[in-house]
């Protein structure tokens, strides 16, 4: 096997592929077959929450920008061209303006204009009615969005409030697909009309998921595959070896746990994978208003009994780090320094001080050993979720809270938690982009649909405003570093870990590249070929 760190290949492979690139010979034809870990909860990706719906929905759909594929990290300086083929700011830095592309049509054989630019953007800020819009979960992203205006069929201008130096970023994010006008949203759900390089074809929950080529795709010569097929298999055993005996060619997204990977190893030793942050945290969430955690020293000696590292040490071997709300450096852009992140609440190196203090806090109350405080601990039912709810469960009874496990379907576990319907959770939290605007603002903003604990601060929320309006880098992370101060002090929903997995894939599968800071971007599979020779 060849196992490639995302951390040390990356200019190799840039150099590698200017060489040799023009001597590759893109192949059309052929199904690629990958497992997904469960049955998605819809391919509407502007109503769902969950990577589970981006991989591989992402293919019906195009965004506006996307983040250029042959560079291993998204940034503002990675974003390239997809249903626009340029785009300006005015002097001012609120003013938008995208030039779309010619001969576009949507797969029921329409035309995309700037009309469906500027429909999909109300929708979402709430500018036109569309009763059958169920779910909002990015609403929070678009604060600062005053209008979009068209101008013709192939120009549409992003008015904003004020400047956003990260707005184009949130255009990029996997998220941000363009919706046609002419379709209901009642159609998105079952049957999804979009411009992509896949078309819809079947979706049979709990079994599988099959997208077939666009023949008419705006990329001309693109996608080179004739299918996508995707088998559902909820045992991750069961799809490991699977995918190791050779009967699908992709695993999903970063599916492999470091503990899995020299299994897979030593059984495909020919497949090639890559290790690498998946942008996605851990995270304890409380519903402050459930009693009895709408006390505030429950909630702090919960966070107080986390053991950090025994995460990352059962789950990763190590691989995983530690961090606030932001993805820690060096994979991310705005993660606090260790030095700063160890003079936090719960986060220094005396474990038996932070376990002593927590079980004070939880004696004061009146629980102990003989009397715990007995919740239900939620969290979705795959792996990636029940294995360190398990940890979880485990360490809190260190400080008399006697927790039951209690697993939600994927489909039922983001309306749970978006109507508030737990007490205690484990979670798992993915930022489609590095960057404040995205995290902080979706999870951490009194108003966001995703903001699961219900946690709101006037003087955060003006920090947040601050800091997405700074265009001093410097500036910004120290103002990011104050908020994230305060979230820990606030136990708004305390970090774990951020993960780190594998992606694996047999040699037959060409041209597939990966993120090294989101998993939710590079779901679009138009670039890949296989080839058995």
């Amino acid at each position: 096997m060849r196992l490639r760190s995302a951390t040390i290949i990356s200019a190799f492979a840039t150099a590698l592929a200017a060489t040799i690139g023009p001597a590759i010979a893109q192949k059309q034809g052929g199904t690629l077959s990958f497992y997904h870990r469960d049955s998605p909860p819809g391919p509407s990706l502007l109503e769902e929450s969950t990577v589970s719906s981006v991989h591989p929905f992402a293919n019906i759909y195009n965004n506006l920008v996307v983040f250029d594929r042959t560079k291993p990290k998204n940034s503002l300086d990675t974003i390239v061209p997809d249903l626009a083929k340029s785009w300006s700011w005015d002097q001012s830095g609120t003013k938008l303006t995208f030039q779309l592309n010619e001969g576009v049509r949507w797969h029921d054989g329409k035309p995309f204009t700037a009309r469906d630019v500027q429909c999909t953007w109300h929708m979402l800020i709430g500018k036109t009615e569309t009763d059958d819009f169920r779910k909002n979960p990015r609403k929070a992203w678009w604060f600062n969005l005053d209008e979009v205006a068209v101008k013709g069929d192939y120009e549409v201008t992003f008015n904003l409030k004020q400047p956003q130096p990260s707005f184009l970023l949130l255009l990029a994010a996997g998220w941000s697909v363009v919706y046609p006008c002419h379709v209901p949203q009642r159609v998105m759900r079952t049957t999804p009309i979009g411009t992509g390089p896949f078309k819809f074809d079947d979706f049979r929950r709990n079994d599988s998921i099959r997208l077939v080529r666009n023949p008419d795709y705006f990329k001309k010569g693109k996608p080179y595959l004739d299918a996508i097929e995707v088998k559902i298999i909820e045992n991750r055993s069961t799809r490991i070896l699977a995918f190791t005996a050779g009967k699908f060619d992709l695993t999903y997204r970063s599916d492999v746990t470091v503990p899995l990977l020299k299994d897979v190893q030593s059984q495909a030793p020919k497949a090639q994978c890559e290790l690498a942050p998946t942008g996605v945290s851990i995270n304890l969430i409380v519903n402050r208003l459930s009693p009895p955690f709408d006390n505030p020293e429950i909630r702090k000696a919960m966070a107080l009994a986390l053991d950090r590292d025994a995460f990352v040490q059962i789950l990763s071997q190590g691989k995983a780090s530690i961090g606030g709300a932001m993805l820690p450096t060096p994979e991310g852009v705005w993660g606090m320094p260790p030095e700063y992140l160890a003079t936090l609440p719960g986060y220094g190196a005396d474990r038996d001080k932070n376990l002593a203090q927590a079980r004070g806090i939880m004696e004061g109350l009146g629980y102990s050993a003989t009397k715990p405080l007995a919740v239900k601990v939620a969290t979705r039912n795959i792996a990636e979720f029940r294995d360190p709810a398990v940890i979880l469960i485990d360490q809190l009874k260190q400080i008399h809270i006697a927790g039951e496990l209690e697993v939600i379907d994927t489909a039922q576990w983001y309306n749970r938690v978006t109507r508030r319907e737990y007490a205690v959770g484990l979670n798992l939290t993915g930022a489609s982009v590095d960057d404040p605007d995205v995290n902080l603002v979706e999870n951490y903003s009194c108003k966001s649909e995703r903001n699961y604990t219900q946690y709101c601060n006037a003087d955060v929320e003006k920090l947040i405003g601050q800091q997405s309006k700074e265009t001093d880098i410097a500036k910004r992370k120290q103002l990011v570093w104050d908020i994230e101060k305060v979230l820990v002090e606030d136990v708004a929903r305390p970090i774990i870990s951020h993960g780190y997995a594998a992606t694996c894939w047999h040699p037959r599968v060409k041209n597939l590249k990966l993120f090294q800071n989101s998993i939710y971007n590079d779901g679009r599979l138009e670039d890949v070929w296989l080839d058995d020779d």
